[in-house]
């Protein structure tokens, strides 16, 4: 199988590189706006000259791929709030690189990298199945445009009912290759515990589901395997866990020190959201099966780290 890789500067493109390194039996050729970032870390995780590298000028429409999987986007709230309305036409423009290759070869497959976010801002529950997306058309802010870029997308997928195309809306991830320079609460308690100083948060409360990057593989794993079919699907883990209770486990694991405060300098990019995860498990489908807890993932990549 030859799969092509839009945007394997992501962090979530190189764990699953890392992850599809095992089937040797693979062909990947991984294309970024900075090859040169892409070259060096293969060399530095031993895989020099084990892909084949280029810029996003080098996709060849004519080459064969049978899957192609577009991680092109941003990877943390501060990047979402630095492009703005920006990431309209940057999503569009990588996407339809894809689209006309799929038109092009109409067997090929082609996964989406899109978000839980493209629900909308608003998660004062957790989405299901019959969960509607709300954009405030009246009164877009800067938080919507990330939202709005994803499920622009999404629908644009639909349209093409023809062609096998499905969306992975990812919620929340954790790996500990991530930037620990992001500004997501999870990044936070990292770096708290690392530098050991005592994290300041706030006592508002929130529930995440954090996918592990073996689960995010054998989601992917599943859907390459099943009939191939146009479709949106949600990540999960196989349970979410609530604020309260991951700092309460950070602290008893790695010893992480926490004082709620009234406030905090967090970056809200992309809105608020309590209930942020699905219920939706149409992935199961597609005979994916999760095989850690947020919690169970996230104590396993911090134990790399500490």
């Amino acid at each position: 199988m030859r799969i092509a890789i839009l945007g394997a500067t992501s962090q979530i493109a190189k764990d699953l590189v890392l992850s599809f390194s095992a089937q040797r039996s693979l062909e990947l050729a991984l294309y970024a706006r900075r090859p040169s970032v892409v070259a060096q870390w293969l060399e530095d995780t031993g895989m020099r000259g084990r892909y084949t590298v280029g810029d996003f000028g080098a996709f060849d429409t004519s080459e064969r791929f049978d899957v192609i999987l577009n991680f092109v986007g941003v990877g943390n709230p501060a990047q979402a709030a630095a492009l703005g309305a920006s990431i309209f036409d940057i999503t569009l423009h990588y996407d339809q690189l894809a689209l006309d290759y799929v038109r092009r070869h109409p067997r090929c497959r082609y996964l989406f990298l899109s978000s839980g976010a493209a629900y909308g801002s608003s998660f004062d529950e957790p989405v299901d199945g019959r969960t509607k997306a709300t954009i405030p058309i009246n009164n877009l802010r800067p938080q919507d445009w990330y939202a709005a870029a994803k499920l622009h997308a999404e629908c644009r997928h639909r349209s093409l009912p023809e062609f096998p195309i499905i969306d992975i809306r990812v919620f929340s991830y954790f790996s500990h290759t991530q930037d620990i320079s992001a500004r997501f609460l999870i990044m936070d308690i990292l770096r708290a515990i690392q530098d050991k100083t005592v994290l300041k948060t706030t006592s508002d409360y929130i529930v995440r589901d954090f996918l592990h990057p073996t689960d995010f593989f054998r989601l992917v794993e599943a859907l390459l395997s099943a009939p191939a079919t146009n479709a949106p699907v949600d990540c999960y883990s196989r349970a979410p866990i609530d604020k309260p209770s991951l700092l309460a486990a950070m602290q008893k694991e790695f010893g992480l020190r926490y004082e709620i405060t009234a406030a905090t300098n967090s970056i809200n990019a992309t809105g608020s959201k309590t209930y942020y995860y699905s219920r939706n498990t149409r992935a199961k489908d597609f005979g994916y099966d999760p095989m850690l807890t947020s919690l169970e993932g996230i104590v396993r990549e911090m134990g790399k780290i500490f």
